[in-house]
């Protein structure tokens, strides 16, 4: 009786192993194109410092200038502005698609831990109260980030301009 309940069990088991047959199918052809790829390497060097800015600079990365209502084959520059509540992108692209330019400006962001603890370390009991994050970017040079902070210790202010290291400038 062993015999059999252990032959039945080892049969039903050995069946269902050969019952899913994966069916071949056959996709179609994707390309992948790696536009502006070298402002997204310029831009995400290290920490990333805001979210929403992050955000912001994928989408003039990824933007498709040929299937926007504005263009013309008889335009060789697009310039396009971007807009978010923390600031805006504007970016200017070639009539290919190509990023050649970007002049970014973003108010009360998430800094970056190095210029946090670059002006703990210099400015001790001083307060952020402002930051502006400004951006350059350019095909040729690559991206220029500073960030002007504005610094309050009771009744005295103070501005500073650093670069994303936290190097004083």
């Amino acid at each position: 009786m062993k015999k059999i309940l252990f032959g039945l069990l080892f049969f039903g088991l050995t069946t269902q192993a050969f019952s899913q047959i994966i069916p071949t199918v056959e996709l179609s052809e994707v390309t992948v194109y790696a536009t502006n790829y070298k402002y997204l390497n310029d831009i995400n060097t290290g920490e990333l410092a805001s979210i929403p800015v992050k955000l912001l600079q994928q989408k003039v990365a990824t933007y498709d200038v040929k299937s926007s209502e504005f263009y013309q084959d008889d335009y060789d520059l697009y310039n396009i502005t971007f807009f978010i509540p923390e600031g805006k992108i504007l970016a200017a692209y070639d009539a290919d698609g190509k990023l050649l330019r970007t002049a970014e400006k973003f108010k009360d962001i998430n800094l970056p831990t190095k210029v946090k603890e670059s002006i703990a370390e210099r400015f001790p009991g001083w307060v952020i109260t402002k930051d502006i994050y400004l951006v350059s970017f350019t095909d040729a040079t690559g991206a220029k980030k500073t960030y002007k902070v504005k610094l309050e210790n009771g009744d005295k202010m103070l501005r500073v301009k650093m670069d994303e290291t936290g190097k004083f400038l």
